[in-house]
C-alpha cells in the first residue's frame, strides 16, 4: 500500500511516500481502506522532534495521522459492530497511521456514519477532537455545569469544538481566544460567545472567572490564564503549541487560588481502555447530526502531504486540513 511517512525529524520535506506492507486488523479491531486523513498538529509537532526526548512519543521511522474516515476493508476476530464496506471514521489510537492508503483501528474507537447524514470530511475534521474533547470535560474535569468557560487558541482544531460540547455539559457562556484581530470574525462563527485577543486576556475579560480554561498553547499564556480560574477552577492544558513547554506554573498561585492544572492526552487515556470513547462518541453524535458543529474544511491530495505540513508550520490554516485518497 502507499503511504507517507516521517523518515527523520525535520521539515515537511522528511515526509516521504513509501510502499509498506497491508496492516492485517487483530482481535477487536478493524482495517479501513482511507479516504480522508486529518492533518493535526500534533503531527506535525512530531515530525519536528519536538517531542523525541518523551517515551510515549512515536518515533522515526512512522507513518503519522490520527484521524481517518474511509469504508472497513476487514474485521478481526471478536468484531460483530461492523461489516466490510461499512461507512466510519475513527481515531487510529493506540499508534499513528492514518496518512495511508489502509490503517488499523481498534473497534471500540470506530463510528459508523451510515443513517448519520455526516459526511466524511465533517467527520475526519472534527469527530475526534469533539469525543477528545467530551472526554476532558467529563473525566479529566468536573463538567463546566452552570459555570463560564474559556478556550484558547480558539481556531485550532481541537479547541473549535469546544464551544457546543461545553454547552452540552452545561456551560453558561464560552469565551474563545486568538492571536490576530482579523482572526475573531472566523472564531465567533464557530460558535464562541465571545471572542478576544491572547495578548490582552486580563483587561478584555476583566473580572470573569472561569470553571474551566482550556489550553493547548500554553507558555506565558498559561500562567497568565491561572488568575482567571474561579475558585476551585481548573486549567486544561491540551498541548504546548505555543513551543514554551518549560514555563513553570508558580505553587503559590494554585494552592492560594483553590485552583489546579491538569493535563489530558486522549492517546495516554485511551491506551489501556477504549470503552470510554464509546459513551462519548453516543453523546456528541448529536451535535453532528442536528448540525451544531460544521468546520472550515481545506482538502488537499494525498501526495501533498508536505504542503500541508509546511502550512500547519506557517500557522496559515483556519478549521482543518484533510488530506484525501487518490
Amino acid at each position: 500500500m502507499k503511504a507517507i511517512s516521517i523518515t527523520a525529524y525535520g521539515e515537511p520535506g522528511v515526509l516521504e511516500q513509501q510502499e509498506l506492507p497491508e496492516p492485517a486488523p487483530g482481535p477487536g479491531a478493524v482495517s479501513i481502506t482511507v479516504s480522508h486523513s486529518a492533518v493535526g498538529l500534533v503531527d506535525a509537532i512530531i515530525r519536528r522532534g519536538e517531542l523525541a526526548e518523551y517515551d510515549y512519543s512515536p518515533k522515526p521511522p512512522l507513518v503519522p495521522g490520527l484521524e481517518v474516515a474511509g469504508t472497513v476493508r476487514a474485521v478481526g476476530p471478536g468484531v460483530d459492530r461492523f461489516a466490510v464496506g461499512d461507512e466510519v471514521a475513527t481515531l487510529t489510537l493506540p499508534g499513528m497511521g492514518g496518512y495511508a492508503e489502509v490503517t488499523v483501528a481498534p473497534a471500540d474507537l470506530v463510528v459508523p456514519l451510515a443513517g448519520t447524514g455526516v459526511s466524511r470530511e465533517q467527520a475526519v475534521a472534527g469527530f475526534a477532537n469533539t469525543v477528545t474533547a467530551y472526554l476532558s470535560l467529563t473525566e479529566a474535569v468536573r463538567p463546566p455545569s452552570g459555570g463560564k468557560v474559556l478556550v484558547h487558541g480558539a481556531l485550532g482544531g481541537l479547541s473549535s469544538v469546544y464551544p457546543e460540547v461545553a454547552r452540552l455539559l452545561g456551560a453558561t457562556e464560552v469565551v474563545g481566544t486568538v492571536r490576530r484581530a482579523e482572526q475573531v470574525d472566523a472564531a465567533l462563527a464557530l460558535g464562541f460567545d465571545q471572542v478576544v485577543l491572547a495578548g490582552d486576556i486580563a483587561e478584555a475579560l476583566g473580572d470573569k472567572r472561569f470553571a474551566v480554561i482550556v489550553d493547548p498553547v500554553g507558555g506565558d499564556l498559561r500562567l497568565a490564564s491561572l488568575r482567571l480560574l474561579a475558585p476551585m477552577g481548573r486549567l486544561l492544558a491540551v498541548g504546548n503549541a505555543g513551543g514554551q513547554p518549560g514555563a513553570a506554573v508558580d505553587s503559590n498561585v494554585v494552592w492560594g487560588g483553590n485552583i489546579g492544572v491538569v493535563g489530558f492526552n486522549v492517546g495516554g487515556y485511551l491506551a489501556a481502555d477504549t470503552t470510554p470513547a464509546v459513551a462519548a462518541a453516543q453523546a456528541v453524535l448529536p451535535l453532528y447530526t442536528e448540525g451544531k458543529i460544521k468546520l472550515p474544511v481545506t482538502t488537499l491530495p494525498f501526495a501533498e502531504a508536505r504542503e500541508a505540513h509546511r502550512r500547519m508550520d506557517a500557522r496559515e490554516v483556519t478549521g482543518r486540513l484533510v488530506l484525501t485518497a487518490p
